[in-house]
């Protein structure tokens, strides 16, 4: 036979649910309550009720033995339970209700008692603070038990103490008053406990609705959870209230936007400053998936409202994607850059290869001179104005782009920028993003032409950048400089409407300015102030000589 199941033990102990554990702890709370109210109501009840029955007692005490009855027959009567102490103590005691009314005289005998028999014999307790002339108060045992007592000393016509009167009231009753009081005493009890029951009951049944009936196991571990999700994403998470004040930051939130837990308690504005990052955060600006830059940053904002009025919003960082993209972009353009001059490379050997076989030998050498000469002439006119390497080079390839796409690049003969620049990368991105804004206005249009200045002033760096394109109209000036704003279709990998903004973004970082207006010939001239550009020694003063790249394939096709 297989052995019988062990039976399954009882577990016992709290409930799992938040709403049974909140209960059963406000009840026991309340009852705890009631019972210690109850507790110290009655105490001092008791030695209330006490107090009342010794004062009582004394106070018929003083009034028997005001009776000059009693003292004369102390002195001249034999004590006897048939007496006249006996018989007047007796009258008095039955009167007043009291347990007892002994007299006894200045010996400790009694000459009056309840049991006759006890009349003649010695009291049991000590009387002599009252044969001692004081009054005395006291809850104590005696022959009848345990009374409240009250003993005072018995005078005669002459003012002398001959004995004393003892008055007890039966403790007894005295504690009866008091279980009689009890229950109406538990009365009230019960129903404050009732009264916060319910109460209980009903933060519990709202404790329940806020926190979906879980346990408070469920909880601490979902706040675990939330908290290592909150600073394991890669996503910027931000939380504000119902008020707009930010009250939660993870890890990836600080370090997009720069901020700390200073920003907690805040709103967007107090913590972020003006700016569309700022109005995205705030609910102003609405919609999926917006652009916006902060710093060198872009990012990609979401913005959800939540059940208490408050909000969540989500960044992505997306710098490095957008940047890609941008290399994409060029390395495109370099593609169809190289396949022009690969066609136009063709040509050229074609040509040469005709004038070889003519035996045209001189005009053969000063045909391959002028190609190479037009290559050095531009490249070595660009760097003798722009003294900064990146800057140069970044202009020398444009200027290549820029005539396969049929645009003639010029650098203004006023342009001379020393090889003193703090931020070049930074420099580069300006120049890189307006060079590339123009060459797009101007594509298609004749006489398609870009022209770049830049100067330094002092420590200031002016950039100038214009193009003969259909401008801008003024209406239209302060939106370019907005993230997600384009003329243009959007590329394969995503969205435009950065590099301008990040133009801005940039020169307003370094404590600069970039705006937009129309140029000489019609087209955008865009400007970009950079005070405090430069480091070292003033720059030298500005050479002369326009520096101009023509349009090389139409003129490869026509010598083809």
């Amino acid at each position: 036979m297989s052995p019988t199941p062990p039976a399954r033990r009882l577990r016992l102990g709290l409930p799992r649910r938040m709403f049974s554990q909140v209960l059963l702890m406000q009840v026991a709370i309340a009852a705890g309550v009631a019972v210690l109210a109850t507790g110290l109501f009655l105490a001092p009840l008791s030695r209330q009720l006490d107090q009342e029955a010794m004062r009582r007692a004394l106070a018929i005490a003083e009034t028997t033995a005001q009776d000059p009855q009693l003292a004369e027959g102390v002195l001249r009567t034999p004590p006897t339970s048939d007496g006249p102490v006996q018989r007047e103590a007796e009258r008095i005691r039955k009167a007043t209700h009291a347990e007892y009314i002994v007299v006894l005289d200045r010996h400790w005998v009694r000459w009056s008692h309840p049991t006759p028999s006890q009349v003649g014999r010695t009291v049991s307790t000590d009387p002599s603070d009252a044969l001692g002339g004081e009054e005395v108060m006291e809850i104590d045992e005696g022959t009848l038990g345990r009374s409240a007592r009250g003993k005072v000393p018995l005078y005669d016509a002459g003012h002398h103490v001959v004995g004393a009167v003892s008055v007890g009231i039966a403790y007894d009753s005295v504690r009866a008053r008091l279980i009689s009081a009890i229950p109406g005493l538990f009365a009230y009890a019960g129903g404050a406990l009732a009264v916060g029951a319910l109460a209980a009951w009903l933060i519990s049944r709202r404790v329940q609705r806020q926190t979906r009936d879980l346990a408070f196991s469920d909880i601490s571990a979902l706040l675990a959870e939330r908290e290592a999700m909150l600073h394991g994403i890669r996503e910027g998470v931000v939380a504000l209230d119902r008020g707009g004040r930010v009250r939660l930051l993870n890890d990836e939130a600080r370090r997009l936007l720069g901020i700390g837990d200073e920003a907690v308690g805040r709103t967007p504005d107090e913590a972020l400053g003006a700016g569309r990052t700022t109005d995205v955060l705030a609910g102003r600006v609405t919609g999926t998936d917006l652009l916006t830059v902060r710093g060198r940053r872009v990012l990609v904002a979401n913005r959800m409202p939540t059940d208490d009025g408050g909000a969540v919003a989500t960044l992505r960082d997306r710098t490095e994607l957008e940047q890609l993209g941008r290399e994409l972009d060029s390395t495109h353009g370099l593609i169809d850059a190289l396949r022009a001059q690969d066609h136009e490379h063709a040509n050229r050997m074609h040509t040469l290869l005709g004038l070889l076989e003519l035996e045209m030998y001189d005009d053969a050498v000063e045909f391959v001179g002028e190609v190479v000469g037009d290559h050095r002439a531009t490249a070595e006119q660009v760097t003798e104005r722009i003294e900064d390497p990146l800057l140069a080079a970044l202009l020398v390839g444009k200027a290549t782009v820029a005539a396969e796409r049929g645009v003639a690049l010029r650098v203004s003969e006023r342009t001379r920028l020393p090889d003193r620049l703090i931020d070049p990368r930074g420099l580069v991105t300006i120049v890189g993003n307006l060079v590339d804004n123009a060459l797009d206005a101007v594509a298609g249009t004749p006489h398609a032409r870009v022209e770049v200045e830049s100067r330094a002033e002092g420590r200031t760096v002016v950039l100038r950048v214009s193009d003969t394109g259909p401008g801008i109209p003024e209406d239209r000036r302060d939106l370019v400089f907005t993230e997600g704003w384009s003329t243009k279709e959007p590329p394969a990998h995503g969205k435009r409407g950065i590099g301008l903004s990040l133009v801005r973004r940039l020169a307003e970082r370094q404590g600069g300015s970039a705006t937009v207006g129309t140029a000489p010939g019609g087209g955008a001239r865009f400007t970009v102030v950079l005070p405090e550009a430069l480091g070292g020694p003033a720059p030298k003063p500005a050479l002369t000589g326009p520096v101009e790249t023509a349009d090389r394939p139409a003129t490869a096709q026509e010598e083809a």
